[in-house]
């Protein structure tokens, strides 16, 4: 039987889209190729998001909007600059609605960085100076040493960069894969440009700040 012979219930359709926020069409044609498998639809448009991201990853994002979150009683607030290819995009609601789900999970989860990148060799040192010792103490042979170290590096950067962190409101999605959902769906490049993350009484704070790509500066 082929994909578009498989009769899907609309029903299926709609709680599709609902969760991934892709288009219907795309919901539709994802769950025909799954066969009716709600999940194995959603990995099918996550796929897909993530491969029209790519594509668009090296255009020029100027445009966008700055987004603030405000949690626990006015005690914790977030500013986050998320940036696209052109107003009328930034204006839309499904732009804005991930505008507002990536300042509430910064003030959630409290990222140090944007992405790996970002990450300063210093933290980068000094985090695989601890795992080399504690993988040291087990006694094992180098090579796992090293195999070791990078699943310890791999879990570090998934707790300080935002765009590897499970988002908290779908956890099987990292922040960088929802933002690949709405680039697939509203056609255009987006990114996190910078954020600010303050909380009352604590002495530390977080400003985080991602460096525009080369790609991007040559064709701006």
């Amino acid at each position: 039987m082929s994909e578009t012979a498989v009769k899907i219930d609309a029903k299926l359709v709609k709680e599709l889209r609902e969760k991934s926020s892709a288009p219907m069409g795309d919901c539709l044609k994802a769950l025909q190729e799954a066969k009716g498998d709600m999940e194995e639809a959603f990995v099918v448009l996550r796929k897909r998001g993530m491969a029209s991201a790519a594509k668009k990853a090296s255009r020029t994002t100027n445009e966008g909007s700055v987004g603030t979150y405000i949690h626990a009683g006015g005690k914790i607030g977030v500013l986050v600059e998320l940036n696209c290819e052109s107003d009328f995009v930034a204006r839309t609601p499904d732009f804005q609605e991930l505008l507002r789900d990536i300042a509430m999970h910064i003030a959630a989860a409290d990222p140090r960085y944007v992405r790996r990148e970002d990450v300063t060799p210093e933290d980068i040192e000094r985090e695989k100076e601890i795992y080399r010792a504690q993988a040291a103490a087990t006694g094992k042979p180098a090579n796992i040493i090293e195999k070791m170290l990078e699943g310890k590096m791999s879990k570090f950067y998934e707790e300080v960069c935002l765009l590897d962190q499970p988002f908290i409101k779908e956890q099987s999605q990292t922040i960088s894969q929802i933002i690949a959902t709405r680039v697939g769906k509203l056609g255009e490049n987006i990114s996190v440009r910078r954020f600010a993350r303050f909380k009352v009484g604590d002495p530390n704070w977080t400003v985080a700040t991602t460096a525009q790509t080369s790609t991007e500066e040559a064709s701006a």
